[in-house]
């Protein structure tokens, strides 16, 4: 009993996404290339043709797009039309036509199936056919292909002077895959060159193929031309005993296409891989002598034939099976990494060029910007290492950092075990593991310091453009220079230690038992003071509020320090508190001492009135600020940039630092860590 065939289940159960709205066409083309060669004509005089149909002007509202003024504006596509000068569909041709799943073209890994891709696209074909019957006369064959009523009754009838040929016109196309498809005749001739690339490059080669429309004509010839830099090579390989041959194509990079392996059934593609990240200096274009160009590898097999789905749009095999059902069968990544090492085999004169210009972005990158890599350049695998030239600094130090992160993370997992010696393990193969472990260490030290230095240099640069004048001519606040060096209203309690630069001052000042920034004296644990509201304290501007240190953690500590911030070029110094910098840190000084000064753990310390005491006062020196200098009876120092002293009656050095003097004593004391990192000192 035979089993019956539903059309319209079949085509339910028919895939074909947007992505593939042009499939339908080039299935007719493929189609129409094989009756050509069943035809017995040479590719030479074979010859396709492919009209693009579409709508009227005078089927056209006014509002449409086509009828906007311009000589270039066309209407939608709403078909195509086919015509080739192959066999025809002679009886043995036009039964295979009305069998679904017909396997009349399985031996060229025909599916029987494709004329079902252009009911899912289109309403209906029109086929009009001349072939040759049994007794040799000329006929021609016309009917409808449509899903309501699958193949219509044909009518054939003699046509002795027609030429064989067939034309199968697709009308109706759906506005899902009408909207997907696209646009131009050169954008659709280049898509059709792509599917059909293979019958190219094959010996023998393609019969012509035109594309028409309107008064535009297109030859894939041309096409082949233009985007072919060299002729194809050839080569097979075997992946578990299955055979697969691999066109290795250099297309124009004027194709605007990337570097792709695409997978062929049937002699027409199947799917397309991108290569990018698969094969280290695969970016970009690549050069041929003078000419640019991207890669492609064809791939097909008796395998892909007999694995592609009736759809033509994927294969029926496993990407990576489970371990535990894993057999001895072909897989997606099995073929895949085959054709990569193969490709980049065939690629690799080709990317020794890339490779160097890689390795000099690196090594650029590291020696001026983040030096902290450079001692664990030589732990990354060098195909790591393999980027993009033109690669961002961002994404070169997200990709570094990566790295740095998972050495990281193998050190902490390898510390684990390191102290003690695994079963059977000799003493020198447990001491050339520990020597390994101590010398990573090491490395993800010296990374460390790197890190500190550059941003020591950072820092340096940020004061050195801050205390610049502007290019509006006004000079930075003083709160900004102020956060350089310590974050505003903060204390050592919420202060993390990479946010602080004291360093930029005294490298002494990086060691502290406490620091407050910008706080009322009040509200300083260290002060001992609770009277809040004395006008010179609470009254004082952002900028006046000194950062307070209490140096080293013993009782008494070592010292207290003031340092005393004034605005770039500021020029209005002058006798009392209020005016006078110097003033103004020596009675900050006075009042802690009066408060009774305890540490940060709330314990007064015994003689804090007699605490050393040092002041730093940070500011240009302007005419007013040398004359308060000159009364206080301060020695220049050898440079001309500042000025120092020791008050006796308030047991206090005080120095003046004009922020020349400031940023040119920060690069001094770093020099020698700059110049080993390689980072610039001027």
């Amino acid at each position: 009993m035979s089993i019956q065939t539903n059309l319209h289940g079949r085509l339910r159960n028919t895939s074909l996404p947007a992505s593939n709205c042009l499939l339908p066409v080039f299935e007719a083309v493929s189609n129409a290339i094989h009756a050509i060669e069943d035809a017995g004509v040479p590719s030479s005089q074979g010859r396709i043709t492919v009209r693009i149909d579409r709508t009227t002007q005078s089927s056209l509202g006014f509002d449409h797009p086509a009828k906007r003024p311009g000589p270039d504006a066309k209407g939608d596509i709403v078909g195509f039309t086919i015509l080739d000068n192959g066999i025809g569909l002679n009886d043995a041709n036009m039964e295979s036509f009305r069998t679904l799943d017909s396997e009349y073209k399985a031996a060229r890994g025909g599916r029987g199936v494709g004329r079902l891709l252009w009911l899912k696209a289109f309403d209906r074909a029109e086929v009009e056919s001349v072939f040759m019957n049994g007794a040799n006369e000329t006929q021609k064959r016309v009917f409808s292909f449509d899903a309501r009523q699958g193949v219509s009754e044909p009518i054939v009838v003699d046509v002795p002077t027609e030429q064989r040929g067939t034309q199968i016109r697709l009308r109706g196309f759906s506005k899902r895959f009408q909207q997907s498809a696209p646009k131009t005749a050169k954008a659709i001739a280049r898509a059709l060159f792509e599917h059909c690339l293979w019958y190219f490059v094959r010996p023998g080669g393609a019969p012509c193929i035109l594309i028409e429309d309107d008064d535009e004509a297109l030859d894939l010839n041309d096409v082949y031309d233009e985007h072919m830099v060299a002729a194809a090579t050839t080569e097979s390989v075997d992946v578990k005993g299955a055979a697969f041959d691999l066109i290795h194509i250099k297309l124009s990079a004027l194709s605007a296409r990337g570097h792709n392996i695409a997978f062929c059934a049937a002699n027409r593609l199947v799917t397309q891989e991108s290569l990018k990240g698969r094969i280290p200096g695969l970016f970009g274009t690549l050069r041929d002598a003078d000419t640019a160009f991207v890669y492609e590898c064809y791939v097909s097999s008796p395998l892909l034939d007999e694995r592609v789905r009736s759809e033509r749009t994927s294969f029926d095999i496993e990407e990576e099976p489970l371990e535990m059902f894993a057999t001895g069968e072909v897989s997606q990544r099995d073929i895949r990494e085959a054709v990569v090492e193969r490709a980049t085999a065939f690629l690799s004169d080709y990317l020794k060029e890339k490779h160097r210009l890689s390795k000099e972005r690196v090594d650029s990158f590291v020696s001026h910007k983040a030096p902290r890599y450079r001692p664990i350049l030589a732990r990354i695998p060098e195909e790591q290492l393999v980027v993009d030239p033109d690669i961002t600094d961002r994404d070169l130090d997200l990709l570094l950092h990566k790295q740095l992160a998972e050495i990281e993370s193998q050190l902490r997992s390898d510390g684990h075990d390191i102290m003690h010696p695994q079963p059977e393990e000799s003493f020198p193969d447990y001491r050339a593991r520990l020597d390994t472990y101590l010398q990573t260490v090491a490395d993800i030290k010296r990374s460390d310091l790197a890190n500190y230095v550059s941003h020591r240099r950072v820092i340096v640069d940020l004061l050195d453009a801050a205390v610049r004048k502007q290019p509006d001519g006004t000079y930075a606040r003083e709160d900004l220079i102020h956060t350089l060096i310590m974050p505003m209203r903060t204390d050592s309690n919420d202060s993390h230690f990479e946010t602080c630069n004291l360093w930029l001052v005294d490298e002494r000042l990086a060691f502290h038992d406490y620091m407050a920034s910008d706080k009322p004296l009040g509200a300083i644990p260290i002060t001992g003071a609770t009277d809040c509201t004395e006008p010179d304290i609470v009254a004082l501007n952002i900028f006046d509020n000194p950062m307070l240190v209490a140096d080293g953690s013993n009782l008494p500590p070592a010292a207290l320090i003031v340092v005393e911030l004034k605005r770039p070029m500021r020029n209005d110094a002058a006798q009392g508190e209020g005016k006078d910098p110097i003033e103004q840190a020596l009675g900050y000084l006075d009042r802690i001492r009066q408060g009774k000064v305890q540490t940060s753990h709330g314990r007064l310390i015994p003689g804090s009135e007699h605490i050393p005491g040092f002041c730093y006062v940070l500011c240009d020196l302007t005419p007013t600020v040398v004359q308060r200098c000159k009364l206080h009876d301060a020695i220049r120092t050898s440079d001309g940039l500042g000025y120092f002293f020791y008050n006796k009656n308030y047991g206090a050095y005080v120095e003046i630092i004009s922020f020349d003097r400031l940023v040119n004593m920060a690069k001094e004391r770093n020099k020698a860590f700059f110049d080993k990192l390689g980072l610039p000192t001027t």
